[in-house]
């Protein structure tokens, strides 16, 4: 890792380069860091800035990375603008492709996320039964009892539903639930990339990083008091734990944020980390900064350290003006545009920044729409605006005011003139909406909602609205709230961020207040906690109160509060009784309860309200499936298919429906067509297996589990039906390989006791046989088949008095089960039978 020493000139560039001034321990500790290999017990993997607005850590942050590419290192830069930790990655790889190093899988799994997201509609859930009718309920939806999200697409698993139900019906509700989840998410990493794709992206990006050939991967995180809520969970795992995998070695890491580091997470890594935290400049760097730039007449330099108090923005601003007299400086009372702008002697520039101040994020796009200056000069001001000290510039397109410097800039223009500002921020919302109303292309508001770009274009329209003083803006601000909920919690923050901003640079309390407590409630205790504030104060429409109570059942339903869901869909539906979602999401509650009649109602009304919706009726015949009205069934899937023939759905549902009715031909096609619509679809295939099965096809059977499982390789069931078709065709060994795995994955599924048991006795491994039958007996006494197979291993263990318990057990039971016994097995129980 060792570098070609620098000349002395190439050292004087790099220590002067951009006007850099100060802050050279900070610099030097960094660019050292470079210098010692990973192995050394010098060598840091982390740095962290932190200290006030204004103090320079951004400025810092990105000379360091200036630092690291000298290096040789692969680096990226990422703010506040990446609300999530996925789209932290996405920022990564986009700048990594940009340097030459594309992270080609895990662009592809980040597509994928964001598709599956989007497909992920909250009442797509149809509660499919999945076990075998003799293997009765698991308990694996148990093992899955932490909540998912919602909003973002998140299917809810099943949570402790105690004093609702008992044991054994809430393991009929976990296990139809699970199969929802695999319905709706087929593929196994499709799955995860919904409920939890941290879990699928990281492993993909740390592998992708060990590939890269540069010496150094350098990641710099800035904002980190906005960001650190969600990613420093995730770096501290990623870091310092093997649950993602290695990160390789050269990786170092900087972040900056007003805040020191948690030290209950970070306090015991002090030999890994440093932490910095920054002062304003002292005098000597505040005069360095100066001198750099031309200022050096003292009585300049006093009054711009007077005025400055030594902040780096501030310092720099003043500089990049040259001032020659202390009168030139300005008086501690001026106004923003006398103190940044007094010495810019060309109109067309001052009035360029004081425009570009107002919105909040800006573009070239931004820039020619709002700067005031001649058509000839706006290539020449875009330059000179994206150079000032003030200006950040995030992506190399998108620039960003400096809040110390933006705050005092927006006070002067709101005061100067009320009129104007009002006007100029309604030309700026115009704008916006214009440039949604371009992408909104006549789609459904439900898919723009879902769309990022539109939601931004719609959240800067609402921040200039709110700036303005619009009548209708902070109500229909906090209307959008509502949709943002629904949208997820990312959206969800930024939606309440934006009310904060304008209430602070408008100055206007109520829009403050809303984002304040907004942002608090979404932080403490997530979307619940924020619609039931707006419900409880914001005076909301009673079509928007029927849609937050509607967002907020899905957000409890997500938690597993099943009977507060309830009640809030309830609500939902009797604010706005026309409303087709209302109901098409009650009836999912009502189906995880096993309420199938009721999850019908629901659906017939969504159904009338709707009747084109092929989604809805398929719903209508799941639920009529499940309740074993197969006629009703077949009906309602029939007429989804006639809707919408590409519905795999309905496809795989009517032909599960043919497969019990016994129609195996039926099932055959149906499931054929849904394959041929998605061939990834697991259900499906597992269903299949289960006609090739009937048709006495074994062969088939393992080809449909086989690759079931290759798309879902953490499916209990279907590895518990392999393993059952593995030892029917004299492959124990093999069965009780799946089955264990089966075991590992779902610790409460009795059937796969029962059928390790079986297989076990094959081998002659009858203690361990013995166990698993008892347990599987133990957990569902009433277990037919279960007892069938005890009692003719005590038969063959010489253990008479026992295997004639069973026997008598399952005479009380289901005579009719020992008639089915094969020759071997009658042969093996006779003395006992004849008994």
């Amino acid at each position: 890792m060792a570098q070609a020493r620098p000349s002395m000139q190439e050292l004087i560039r790099q220590r002067g380069r951009a006007g850099f001034v100060g802050r050279s321990a900070e610099r030097a500790a960094f660019r050292a860091n470079f210098g010692t290999a990973p192995h050394d017990e010098r060598h840091r993997f982390r740095f962290h800035l932190h200290g006030n607005a204004g103090v320079g850590k951004t400025f810092l942050l990105r000379e360091w990375e200036h630092i690291a590419r000298e290096q040789g290192a692969l680096t990226a830069y990422v703010d506040d603008s990446a609300g999530s930790v996925p789209e932290v990655m996405a920022e990564i790889s986009r700048q990594f492709a940009a340097q030459g190093r594309r992270l080609k899988e895990l662009d592809r799994l980040l597509a994928a996320h964001r598709e599956r997201r989007h497909e992920a509609e909250l009442a797509a859930l149809a509660l499919l039964d999945t076990q075998p009718e003799e293997n009765g309920p698991s308990a694996g939806g148990r093992m899955v009892a932490r909540a998912g999200v919602v909003a973002a697409g998140m299917v809810p698993v099943v949570g402790p539903l105690a004093g609702m139900l008992d044991a054994e019906q809430l393991a009929h509700v976990a296990d139809r639930l699970r199969a929802s989840l695999i319905t709706r998410f087929r593929n196994h990493e499709d799955l995860q990339l919904v409920l939890a794709p941290e879990q699928v992206l990281t492993p993909v990006l740390l592998r992708e990083l060990s590939d890269a050939a540069e010496p150094w991967i350098a990641l710099f995180l800035d904002t980190y008091e906005r960001t650190g809520p969600y990613l420093d969970p995730w770096l501290h795992e990623t870091m310092t734990t093997d649950r993602h995998g290695g990160t390789p070695a050269t990786t170092v890491v900087a972040t900056a944020g007003r805040t020191p580091l948690d030290p209950a997470r970070w306090g015991g890594l002090a030999d890994f980390v440093t932490d910095l935290p920054l002062a304003p400049f002292t005098e000597t760097e505040a005069r360095g900064l100066l001198a750099a730039k031309g200022v050096t007449a003292e009585p300049v330099v006093e009054e711009v350290l007077r005025l400055t108090g030594g902040l780096p923005v501030l310092v720099s601003t003043l500089a990049e003006s040259r001032p020659a007299d202390p009168d030139d400086v300005g008086d501690p009372s001026a106004t923003a545009v006398d103190r940044f702008l007094k010495w810019e002697e060309n109109p067309a520039r001052r009035a360029a920044a004081l425009a570009c101040a107002l919105p909040r994020r800006l573009d070239g796009d931004v820039f020619r729409a709002v700067a005031e200056c001649p058509e000839d000069d706006l290539e020449h001001v875009w330059s000179w605006l994206r150079g000032m000290p003030f200006v950040t510039d995030r992506d190399g397109e998108r620039l960003r005011y400096h809040d110390v410097v933006r705050a005092p800039m927006l006070r002067a223009e709101r005061r100067r003139s009320p009129r104007g500002w009002a006007r100029r921020h309604r030309a700026l919302a115009g704008l916006f909406r214009s440039w949604r109303e371009e992408t909104a292309a006549g789609r459904a508001t439900g898919e723009l909602w879902a769309d990022q770009t539109w939601r931004e274009l719609r959240l800067e329209e609402t921040y200039h609205l709110l700036c303005a003083g619009e009548r209708d803006a902070l109500p229909q601000a906090l209307r959008d709230f509502v949709q943002a909920c629904e949208a997820g919690a990312g959206a969800a923050g930024r939606w309440a961020r934006a009310l904060l901003d304008a209430g602070v640079d408008a100055d206007a309390e109520a829009a403050s207040r809303w984002g304040t407590e907004l942002t608090a409630a979404l932080e403490t205790e997530g979307v619940t906690a924020a619609l039931g504030l707006l419900l409880r104060r914001a005076g909301l429409d009673t079509r928007t109160q029927a849609r937050a109570r509607i967002v907020r059942g899905d957000a409890l339903r997500g938690d597993g509060a099943y009977a507060q869901a309830l009640t809030e869909y309830d609500r939902a539906v009797a604010l706005d009784p026309e409303s087709a979602v209302a109901h098409r999401n009650r009836s999912g509650i009502r189906g995880d309860l096993g309420d199938h009649d009721g999850a019908i109602a629901d659906l017939d009304r969504a159904v009338a309200l709707e009747p084109g919706n092929a989604w809805y009726v398929a719903l209508r015949g799941e639920h009529h499936r499940i309740a074993g009205r197969d006629a009703d069934a077949l009906r309602d899937l029939t007429d989804a298919i006639r809707l919408d023939p590409a519905l795999e759905f309905a496809w795989a549902s009517r032909g599960a429906t043919h497969e019990r009715a016994g129609d195996q031909d039926a099932a055959l096609a149906d499931l054929g067509r849904a394959l041929d619509l998605d061939p990834d679809y697991a259900w499906a295939l597992a269903r299949r297996a289960r006609v090739w099965r009937a048709l006495g096809d074994p062969r088939r059977q393992l080809a449909d589990l086989d690759q079931a499982l290759a798309l879902n390789p953490d499916w209990p069931w279907a590895r518990c039906a392999r393993g059952d078709t593995l030892r029917a065709a004299g492959r124990d060994a093999e069965a009780v390989a799946d089955l264990d795995i089966a075991l590992a994955l779902d610790p409460a599924y009795t059937s796969a006791y029962a059928s390790r048991g079986a297989s076990l006795a094959g081998l002659g491994r009858h203690v361990e046989a013995l166990a698993d039958l008892n347990r599987a007996v133990e957990m569902r006494p009433g277990y037919v088949w279960a007892l069938c197979r005890r009692a003719v291993l005590h038969a063959v263990t010489g253990r008479t008095e026992e295997a004639r318990a069973d026997v008598e057990r399952v005479r009380e039971l289901n005579s009719e089960a020992l008639e089915r016994l094969s020759d071997t097995d009658r042969a093996v129980l006779a003395p006992v039978l004849a008994g």
